[in-house]
C-alpha cells in the first residue's frame, strides 16, 4: 500500500469501546444494591426506622438505574448503520437523563412519606439499625469512588450518573445514622428525628438528580464540549505542514466520543488529489491529539488570509 493513500491517513485506531466495562459496572452496582436494599428494607421494618426503609426505596432506584445504565450501553456499544449512521451514542446520555428523572421522583416520594411520618407519632427506631448503616455507607461510598474514578477515564455520562446514585445513597444512609442516633439518644419526643433524617435526604437525592439532568440533556442538545477540547483539536490541525488555517470548527458529543466539523485552509494551488491526502493528515493528527474523537469531516477551502 502507498504510504500516502488515504487509507493510511486515517489516523490511529480509536480506543476500545467503553460498552463492555461500562457493563460490568453496572452489573456489579446491580448486584449490591440489590443485597443493600433487600437489607436496609428489612432492618427498617424490624427496626422501626422510616429513615431506613426511605433508604430501601432509594436503593430499588439504584437497581432500576443501574438496569438502564446497563441497557443504555449495550445500545451505545452498537455499529453506526444506514439507519442511525452517527452511531448509538446518544443512548448513554438518554439513560443518564432517564436515571436523572429517577432520582427526581424518588425525592418527591419520600420527602411526601417522611412529611406523613412527621405528623403520625410512633416509636423510636431500634440501635441495631445504626450497625447496618454503618456498613452501608462504607460500601456505598466505595463503590462511588470505584465507579466515578471508572467514568472519568472512560468519558462516560450514563456510568458517572451511576456513580452519582451510589454516592447519594451513601449520603442518605449518612443522614439516616444522623437522625437515629438523634432520635435514639433524645430519647422519648424525639422520635420524629428520624422522619426529618428521611426528609433531607429526599433533598440531597433530589439536588443529585438535577446535577445528573442537566449534562444529558446538554448532551442531547448537542452542546458544544469544554474549551480545552477545541484548543487542542485545533492546535493538532493546525500543526499538519500544509495547513496555513482552520475555521468553523464545530464539535458534538455522541457517549463518550467526539464528532466533528472542521474548514481548513491551503495553498490554493494544491490538485484535488494533493488536498485530499492533506485531509486524511488532518484527521489522523485529530484523532492522535483527542483519541476520543470519532468522527472528523474535513472540509477543504483555498487559503485567502494574508
Amino acid at each position: 500500500m502507498d504510504p500516502r493513500t488515504p487509507e493510511s491517513l486515517s489516523g490511529p485506531p480509536l480506543p476500545p469501546p467503553v460498552s463492555h466495562r461500562g457493563i460490568q459496572l453496572a452489573r456489579t452496582g446491580l448486584i449490591t444494591n440489590g443485597l443493600l436494599a433487600l437489607a436496609k428494607l428489612l432492618a427498617g421494618i424490624l427496626g422501626n426506622s422510616y429513615a431506613l426503609i426511605a433508604d430501601a426505596v432509594e436503593s430499588v432506584a439504584d437497581i432500576f438505574s443501574s438496569l438502564v445504565v446497563w441497557s443504555g450501553l449495550r445500545i451505545s456499544s452498537r455499529d453506526a448503520d444506514q439507519k442511525y449512521p452517527f452511531g448509538y451514542g446518544k443512548a448513554e446520555s438518554v439513560s443518564s437523563a432517564i436515571v436523572g428523572m429517577m432520582l427526581v421522583m424518588a425525592a418527591i416520594g419520600i420527602a411526601i412519606e417522611a412529611v406523613r411520618e412527621i405528623v403520625i407519632p410512633h416509636h423510636a427506631p431500634a440501635p441495631f439499625t445504626l450497625i447496618v448503616l454503618i456498613a452501608v455507607v462504607a460500601i456505598k461510598e466505595a463503590m462511588f469512588r470505584w465507579v466515578f474514578r471508572n467514568a472519568t477515564e472512560l468519558g462516560s455520562p450514563a456510568v458517572a450518573a451511576d456513580a452519582w446514585h451510589h454516592r447519594s445513597d451513601a449520603i442518605t444512609s449518612a443522614a439516616a445514622f444522623i437522625g437515629i442516633s438523634v432520635a435514639l439518644i433524645g430519647g422519648p419526643g424525639w422520635e420524629e428525628a428520624d422522619d426529618w433524617a428521611a426528609l433531607f435526604a429526599s433533598g440531597i437525592i433530589l439536588i443529585n438528580g438535577v446535577r445528573i439532568i442537566r449534562p444529558a440533556l446538554a448532551d442531547l442538545m448537542d452542546q458544544s464540549p469544554e474549551e480545552e477540547v477545541f484548543r487542542a483539536i485545533e492546535a493538532s490541525a493546525r500543526g499538519v505542514e500544509g495547513v496555513l488555517a482552520t475555521e468553523k470548527l464545530r464539535i458534538r458529543k455522541s457517549g463518550p466520543r467526539y464528532l466533528l466539523e472542521l474548514h481548513v485552509q491551503a495553498d490554493p494551488s494544491l490538485s484535488l488529489h494533493d488536498a485530499h491526502i492533506l485531509s486524511g493528515r488532518v484527521k489522523s493528527a485529530i484523532r492522535g491529539a483527542v483519541p476520543r474523537v470519532e468522527t472528523v469531516l474535513v472540509h477543504m477551502e483555498p487559503y485567502e488570509g494574508t
